[in-house]
């Protein structure tokens, strides 16, 4: 997580909260002159398009008081949805024995980009298998991790 990224997660959880939502994380994506800033919101019974809509109502009062980017900026309000991306380190553990998508800022054993089974995590590292060998990885040194679980599809009567 980035700098911008910490900051605007510290200002915006308790507004995101005080609501009855939990704030999965936040990504600041800037491509060309307009960022854009998305928050992740979950809550125990789902996200509706209204629920998004209410939060964003609620969190451009406080960007625009608060005002954290300066300039224009688009800001969106998402679920993390089933392939979610993962910020923190305890998020990692209900994905254990997952596929997950890792790439990372620094390079571990040459790579960047680790597609494989989720093992183990802890506050420092996370472990994953890929084609039956083990890679830990430094937490500090993710980029970006997207979690792909398998879904259970039921074949129903015909």
């Amino acid at each position: 997580m980035s700098g911008k990224e910490a900051q605007l997660t510290q200002l915006l959880r308790p507004t995101v909260e005080s609501m009855g939502y939990l704030l999965w994380g936040i990504e600041l994506i800037s491509p060309g002159k307009r960022p854009t800033v998305r928050l992740y919101i979950e809550a125990e019974a789902g996200v509706t398009v209204d629920d998004c809509a209410q939060v964003s109502h609620q969190v451009s009062g406080v960007l625009d008081v608060e005002d954290p980017i300066k300039g224009e900026y688009t800001l969106e309000v998402s679920s993390p949805g089933v392939d979610r991306l993962l910020f923190d380190s305890h998020q990692y553990s209900p994905f254990i024995g997952e596929m997950v998508d890792i790439r990372l800022r620094l390079p571990v054993e040459g790579r960047r980009r680790f597609k494989g089974t989720l093992m183990a995590v802890d506050s420092e590292s996370v472990v994953m298998a890929i084609d039956e060998r083990e890679f830990t990885l430094p937490l500090r040194s993710v980029d970006r991790a997207r979690a792909h679980p398998r879904l259970e599809i039921s074949q129903g009567k015909q």
